[in-house]
């Protein structure tokens, strides 16, 4: 499947990884930097096409927003756990959730941009639990190649998607080249989707960053063999 995730906003906030751990299937483990677990609210605009680079306007162009950790398996696979992934077209969240076993909710969204500012909002409408998220970034200048630093790597640089259902562990791999960052910071942020998701409400303020968009295709979803017990 080939994808463009474009005008995308990566807000995050360091956890305790004993409280993100919970939430976790068995086979994973949170992914820690510098003693933290991470959780991202990530809200973008989102375009799909297939493999033959077809589709169709009213229907594979919308608004998403995730909920996110980073974890890595016992075969030391780094990647990404979804706690939420909602989507501002049903047929999407059919098919997500059918097809790669993920979390996706059917919500109604919207993207506002000015020169310097980008709006987001989400309403979730199916299935529960309902849960809004608004959020509002200034963009700011363009990261250089040598100002990124580990962590911006951390928390940005993922290239598996892990789902489960049932006991059943699988995942997907992701290609796309290095995401173009911006400095950024939440001018405006009131967001319920990670509470709704079992975290704690967020109370501090979030490391912020920006990306005009890359394109992404994404692979089938592999059979993941969980952990012996």
């Amino acid at each position: 499947m080939r994808q463009r995730w474009e005008r995308l906003t990566f807000v995050h906030w360091p956890f305790d990884p004993a409280v993100v751990q919970q939430l976790l299937p068995g086979g994973l483990r949170v992914d820690t930097y510098d003693g933290a677990a991470w959780v991202a609210l990530v809200p973008f605009f989102m375009r799909v096409a297939t493999a033959a680079g077809h589709g169709v306007a009213w229907a594979s162009t919308f608004c998403e927003t995730n909920v996110r950790t980073y974890v890595h398996d016992h075969e030391g696979r780094r990647g990404i756990w979804f706690f939420s992934l909602d989507a501002a077209r049903l047929g999407a969240v059919a098919v997500a959730r059918t097809t790669y076993r993920l979390p996706y909710f059917w919500s109604s969204m919207r993207l506002v941009e000015t020169p310097d500012e980008i709006s987001y909002t989400c309403a979730r409408r199916w299935p529960g639990p309902r849960a809004t998220s608004r959020v509002t970034i200034r963009i700011g200048e363009p990261f250089g190649s040598g100002d990124l630093d580990e962590r911006d790597h951390f928390l940005t640089a993922r290239w598996i998607l892990f789902s489960a259902a049932g006991t059943r562990r699988r995942f997907a791999r992701a290609w796309h080249e290095p995401w173009p960052l911006h400095r950024a910071k939440a001018v405006a942020l009131d967001d319920r989707l990670v509470a709704a998701a079992g975290l704690p409400q967020p109370r501090d303020e979030p490391l912020v960053h920006y990306s005009p968009g890359v394109d992404v295709r994404i692979g089938r979803p592999e059979r993941y063999r969980p952990m012996p017990s």
